[in-house]
């Protein structure tokens, strides 16, 4: 897996929240616990923190995929 496809973008974050507003969005990730962080272009965060927050560790068979967007 390409590790640049594991970054999601805000546009990403928003289509995934349902929430158009930075901060919207931001305080729906906080709130599941998924780390982000806040770029220039709005707030992003990886596949694998979703995947964290999930409860599904670093090691686990199972994860999200990028694909699912």
């Amino acid at each position: 897996m390409n590790p640049a496809t594991d970054v999601l973008s805000f546009q990403d974050l928003q289509r995934i929240t349902g929430y158009q507003r930075r901060a919207d969005v931001e305080r729906t990730l906080s709130e599941q616990g998924i780390r982000l962080f806040r770029g220039r272009t709005g707030p992003w965060t990886t596949i694998d923190l979703i995947n964290r927050a999930g409860g599904m560790g670093s090691t686990a068979a199972e994860h999200y995929d990028p694909e699912i967007l």
